[in-house]
């Protein structure tokens, strides 16, 4: 079963909810707001994905940071996600662990396999 990790009212989930439900892609959603994320979810993302790539940087959330609390190195990424998840770049797809997509774009969504 395939994972979507987001938050609801984010314009970018929405649009790839409608993608994945248009195929018929089941997946279950997960709200970072609601649920929260763990830290050992955040650092098995890390193992495959850059730190400065995981963290949606042109965001509200990530702009309103005061500048010691915007992430420098994938530890701090770590803290700052763990106390503020809407700065995770969304939606982040996974199944059985392995990130499939991070963002939405049709064309990448296109040539993964569901």
């Amino acid at each position: 079963m395939l994972t979507l990790y987001g938050i609801p009212n984010c314009d970018t989930v929405k649009r790839a909810c409608a993608w994945l439900d248009s195929r018929g892609v089941a997946y279950q959603f997960h709200d970072y707001k609601k649920a929260g994320v763990t830290k050992e979810k955040l650092e098995a993302w890390l193992e495959q994905l850059p730190w400065d790539r995981l963290v949606n940087r042109a965001g509200t959330t990530f702009r309103q940071l005061p500048d010691g609390q915007k992430p420098t190195d994938a530890d701090s990424a770590v803290a700052a996600m763990l106390a503020n998840p809407s700065i995770i770049r969304r939606p982040l797809v996974e199944r059985d662990g392995t990130v499939l997509t991070l963002g939405f774009k049709a064309a990448e969504y296109e040539k993964v396999e569901w």
